[in-house]
């Protein structure tokens, strides 16, 4: 889920630098970093404590539940995001970084600790690389939008038919894209975060801090998404 690209002219031979745009990137990494941390610490919780663990996974329709629920705060969350306060906003992206942490418990089920921590760590360090590249390229990244997009719609259908013919060879082809396109959204939606943070500018910080908040969402699911297909491609499975 991503939020509309504003439209504003970059000059063709330097990055932004202004102040509105470094304060909203800034919030945006915080917020995205505090949502990765409640992930990671209620993923891990429940993968140790048996009795969540059985209340999660005992009855199918509570993790239903709570992947629709997930889908319900990204939607609340983007669609909403100029109604909604600062405090209203921060309390519904953690309130999604939590439930996610709970879902992606299962990566636990499926894969080696060891291979966990590694794809975690090659994931910051993509992640990083390609955000460092959106914020200091001389290239306006505006024209990726739509190939992304693109690339985004043809991933999810190519999941779906897999999910029916169970190609192992489809799988490899579709986990080295997931990892392109969402390596090529980190640097998009890194300069798109800093054409906002221009408009917006260094003088509303409530409307300041509630765009920080739908940034870090979209940039926390640029990270949870290029981590899980990492895992997909290079996981060792539990033994």
């Amino acid at each position: 889920m991503h939020y509309e690209d504003s439209r504003v002219a970059l000059p063709q031979a330097e990055p932004v630098y202004t102040l509105g745009a470094n304060l909203l990137l800034r919030g945006s990494f915080l917020w995205m970093f505090i949502g990765l941390a409640l992930t990671t610490a209620v993923s891990v919780a429940v993968a140790t404590s048996e009795s969540l663990f059985l209340v999660l996974y005992s009855n199918p329709w509570t993790l239903w539940g709570l992947l629709i629920a997930e889908v319900l705060l990204v939607i609340v969350i983007s669609a909403a995001i100029g109604r909604l306060s600062a405090g209203a906003a921060a309390f519904l992206f953690l309130l999604y970084s939590a439930i996610n942490g709970a879902t992606l418990s299962s990566v636990f089920l499926v894969y080696a600790e060891a291979s966990i921590i590694q794809a975690f760590v090659a994931a910051s360090c993509l992640f990083a690389a390609m955000a460092i590249f959106g914020y200091f390229t001389r290239l306006d990244l505006t024209s990726w939008g739509v190939l992304l997009m693109v690339g985004l719609a043809t991933l999810f259908v190519s999941m779906v038919v897999n999910m029916f013919i169970g190609s192992s060879t489809f799988e490899y082809f579709i986990s080295v894209a997931g990892i392109v396109v969402f390596l090529g959204l980190t640097a998009y939606d890194t300069q798109k975060i800093l054409r906002i943070g221009a408009v917006l500018g260094a003088g509303d910080p409530d409307a300041r801090r509630r765009t920080a908040i739908i940034g870090a969402l979209t940039l926390y699911l640029d990270f949870v998404n290029l981590l899980l297909f990492l895992l997909r491609l290079f996981g060792r499975s539990r033994d």
